[in-house]
């Protein structure tokens, strides 16, 4: 079996963006996209030079096949996904009412891949992959989804995989409490955690950046990479702390995807074993490109793209420490 850089798995639908910003009510047209967390990881990482591999539980009609053959023509490697006639492909819609003001409606409750379940994995696939690449937005679809992303976490951890964890959190899903439970349970088994700052606030119940780190280290030896939105990110490890300058954008097209597109920037310097300051640097490049642009994975650029770009952005400086 050929080797991956990485794998991941999750939900992905179909997005619905219209290209008029006004209220759906008022909307006529809807141009057919796609949109995931973990997909749009899987295709910037594969943008971006490297092996991956991603899998999920779709809809056995037309939606699902759409879902399957765009995210394999991105290079992706999708052998592993499945098919069921027992639920439908998720749907979610955009709405834009301002360059700054996005509203997103979720149509996904029962759908085929809230249906995966922890038999469903080829622990040799997984095994196959260097990096395994989870999100607090699985667990949260139904139980059979969290014990599949523990079960997967199993499968890391005994062959030695780095575990690299989102919490991107999804407050409509499920109670807080239980969402605060699991993920940090999550993270519990994670190398490398890449929250939010109002995911870290949620999750350790710190408030400053530098507290929030240090309470993840306490579980054990980690990376901590928090993004801070247009003020850039925040990297903690046990040997360097820093913060890392964002990049200037013109313009917020569209925030959606940004953070996924920064994902993918951290796991691509993984691979690259990168220096931690330039990987976030990276990170950040990438999360300011995508926002430019309208949809989750349009403004994902390929390696030579965000070189160009940082070295045509130098940017603020960084505080090291």
């Amino acid at each position: 079996m050929k080797r991956l850089d990485v794998v991941t798995f999750g939900e992905t639908m179909v997005l619905f963006q219209p290209e008029q910003m006004l209220p759906l009510e008022y909307v006529s047209h809807f141009p057919k996209r796609f949109g995931g967390a973990e997909s749009n990881v899987a295709i910037g990482l594969t943008r971006l030079g490297h092996s991956v591999g991603w899998f999920s539980k779709l809809g056995d009609d037309p939606f699902g096949r759409y879902i399957y053959k765009s995210i394999r023509g991105e290079g992706v490697d999708t052998s592993r996904c499945l098919y069921t006639n027992e639920a439908a492909t998720g749907l979610l819609f955009k709405e834009q009412l301002a360059p700054d003001h996005m509203n997103v409606y979720y149509y996904r409750k029962g759908s085929a891949a809230s249906k995966m379940e922890a038999h469903d994995l080829d622990e040799e696939y997984i095994a196959s992959a260097k990096i395994l690449h989870v999100t607090g937005i699985t667990p949260a679809l139904s139980e059979s989804c969290y014990q599949t992303v523990m079960k997967a976490i199993e499968i890391a951890k005994q062959n030695q995989m780095i575990i690299v964890f989102d919490p991107n959190i999804r407050y409509k899903l499920w109670p807080a409490e239980k969402a605060k439970s699991v993920l940090n349970e999550i993270a519990s088994h994670a190398d490398v955690i890449l929250p939010g700052l109002d995911e870290g606030q949620f999750m350790t119940g710190k408030e400053e950046t530098e507290a929030i780190a240090e309470a993840f280290m306490g579980q054990g030896n980690k990376t901590i990479v928090m993004k801070l939105g247009s003020q850039g990110a925040y990297f903690h490890t046990n040997n360097e702390q820093g913060y890392v300058a964002g990049f200037p954008v013109q313009q917020v097209i569209d925030p959606v995807g940004a953070g996924d597109g920064f994902a993918a920037g951290v796991i691509s310097g993984i691979l690259r074993q990168e220096p931690l300051q330039y990987t976030v640097r990276r990170a950040n490049a990438i999360g300011a490109m995508v926002v430019g642009m309208s949809g989750d994975i349009e403004g994902l650029p390929t390696y030579e793209g965000v070189e160009r770009f940082m070295n045509s952005n130098t940017g603020a400086r960084d505080v090291l420490r």
